[in-house]
């Protein structure tokens, strides 16, 4: 079985909005509700748990109830810390998951859904344990002096990658890691990647078929009001597209 997290506890402060980015409204939708419909509507995905800031929990449901969402499982919940939110996830998926089942863990400020890496990163965690989708980079590569802000070396850009979503385990081994990690170990690595990589994880990079936008600040949701259609038209019937 192949599980899916979707992360949106985040509270998107560097946003600049009156209420979290995940909620903004893109065409009379809220961003996650583009991403839950494409999850639900992807083969790829057996089961879906959204994680959530506890006081969104009743606006999720009401609109997964709209979407008409199959796969949802549970709403869970977010804790203080993106850690805490992943491991809330990990522990209802417990429920249900075995060892060797899939974990995908996706955050909704990547407001997309690739469906052919998908399947891709699910395979490649069954040949190496854990995978994430990732992004090349084609143009220069510097390291900067994080105080004074000056260039110090060109890095070859062939060994940086920057990562996408979603990010996947063996639900064993990543489950594990968080009910066994310290706080402290959980609050100083927030990626559930990083935590995997510091636990001896090995992840294989799956190149993204689409562009690795995030959402962190607001010319990143013009970028998105421009591309939703593109990314999600084919999940709605031209009913629901209208609505």
């Amino acid at each position: 079985m192949n599980i899916l997290l979707l992360m949106m506890a985040g509270s998107g402060i560097r946003f600049g909005a009156d209420i979290p980015k995940q909620f903004v409204l893109v065409e009379d939708r809220p961003v996650f509700a583009y991403i839950l419909k494409g999850y639900d509507c992807c083969d790829s995905v057996d089961r879906m748990i959204v994680v959530t800031h506890p006081d969104w929990v009743g606006y999720v449901d009401e609109w997964q109830r709209k979407l008409g969402i199959r796969k949802l499982y549970e709403i869970v919940p977010g804790g203080a810390t993106r850690s805490e939110s992943v491991k809330n996830g990990l522990i209802s998926a417990s429920a249900f998951a075995s060892e060797k089942d899939v974990v995908l863990i996706h955050d909704a400020t990547h407001p997309y859904v690739d469906e052919v890496g998908t399947a891709q990163v699910i395979e490649a965690v069954n040949t190496w344990g854990g995978s994430t989708l990732g992004e090349g980079q084609f143009d220069t590569m510097y390291q900067m002096n994080a105080q004074t802000r000056m260039l110090e070396q060109v890095v070859p850009r062939e060994k940086i990658v920057s990562g996408a979503s979603p990010e996947a385990f063996r639900f064993g081994d990543i489950y594990r890691i968080y009910m066994e990690s310290t706080e402290e170990e959980m609050s100083r690595m927030t990626s559930a990647g990083a935590i995997a990589l510091h636990h001896g994880i090995r992840m294989q990079v799956v190149p993204s078929n689409v562009i690795n936008l995030k959402i962190t600040y607001q010319n990143d949701m013009d970028v998105f009001r421009q591309l939703v259609h593109l990314y999600f038209d084919k999940y709605f019937t031209e009913g629901e597209k209208d609505s």
